[in-house]
Formats: C-alpha cells, structure tokens, sequence
C-alpha cells in the first residue's frame, strides 16, 4: 500500500477517535470512577470489539448485516438491551464510595468483557468501518480484503494509544473523586446517563 495513503488514513483515524463519542466517553468514566487500569481494561476490550468489525467489514458479513432489516434489528435491540442494563448497574453504583482497588482483581477482566460486548453488539460501529475502510483502499496494490484488514490494525493501535493516554490522565484524578462521595455519586450518574444514552440512540438507529 502507498504510504501517503496509510498516514491519510492514520490521520483521519486518529481524528475520529479524539472526537467525543461513546468509546472514549466511556473509557473516561471508567478511569475517572475507578482507576487509570479500569480504564485501560476497558480500552482494550473495546479494541478487540473492534477487531470484530474490522474482520467483517472486510470479509463482507457487515454488508450482508445491513441488507437484512432483521438481523440488524435483532442485532442493534440486543446491544441497546445491554447497554441500558449497563446504565442501571451504574446507576445502583452511585452511592457506592469503593474503589476498584477494595474489589477482587477480576472486576478489570470484567470490564474487558463489557469493552467487547458494547462495540460488538454496536452495529453503528460495523456500519463506521463498512464505509471507512474501503474510501482508502488501493486497488492496484492487491487484495481489497488484506488492505482493509491492515487499515483496521492501524485504526485499532492508534486508539488503544489514545484509549491508555485518556486513561492515564483522567486517572490521576481517581483518588480525588472516589474520596468524595458527592462528586462519586455524580459520575456514576453520569456514566449512567450516558450509557442509556447510547442504548436508546442504538435502539432507535435506523437500517
């Protein structure tokens, strides 16, 4: 692949990840609420969620998803489903003053596991890359499907970059917050708030 088109790419990439949305709200939260390795665990659950879509954008299965009105509503209601049961693990949170380092080690394996899930069960995600990745494949440069899955590494490494830099910033800030329990309380409502957010926006997508 030419190497102008890859830093394109890389530039593009990293700009849509800056901007505020879902994954690094999210991530946000975590650190803010737990710690900078709440945070980090969440970053790289929701990397490899995106790897799913990667590999489906690029074998094709996104865009059978997208021709089939059922399956994308079966997909998009479990995901909000799942995002809405989020918020309200959440929002019970909100009068809790304990840190993620008095809860037992695998809560972190726990947020992996919830990283994953809410970008795989995204389908707004899948549609993200079903439309990116393809406006900078080089069509002499061989396999369409092979490009695609290099362009999808690139995006995945610069927002696992990205992810642990908001993390570890916003972490610093961890001990402060859960040492007070009105801004803890707050946080927790927010993340709440955005969650079920997000869960209503998935449920009322449109194919």
């Amino acid at each position: 692949m030419d190497v102008t088109l890859i830093l394109s790419f890389l530039g593009a990439a990293v700009l849509l990840t800056i901007m505020p949305g879902p994954d690094n709200l999210f991530v946000l939260a975590q650190s803010i609420t737990q710690n900078k390795k709440a945070g980090i665990a969440t970053s790289l659950g929701l990397c490899s969620g995106l790897l799913v879509h990667i590999s489906a954008a690029a074998v094709g299965i996104s865009a059978i998803l997208y021709q089939s009105s059922f399956a994308f509503t079966i997909v998009k209601l479990i995901g909000a489903a799942y995002l809405l049961f989020m918020a309200y693990e959440a929002f019970k949170e909100r009068n809790e003053s304990s840190t993620l380092q008095n809860q037992p080690s695998r809560t972190y394996i726990s947020l992996y596991k919830k990283g994953i899930v809410m970008n795989i069960l995204n389908p707004k995600v899948s549609l993200f890359f079903l439309a990116l990745l393809p406006q900078f494949i080089d069509h002499q440069a061989g396999s369409p499907t092979l490009q695609m899955f290099l362009l999808g590494l690139v995006f995945i490494v610069q927002a696992l970059i990205i992810f642990s830099l908001i993390s570890f910033y916003s972490g610093k800030l961890a001990s402060y917050i859960t040492g007070n329990l009105t801004l803890l309380r707050r946080f927790n409502l927010t993340k709440a708030a955005l969650l079920a957010f997000i869960g209503v926006q998935i449920a009322f997508s449109k194919n």
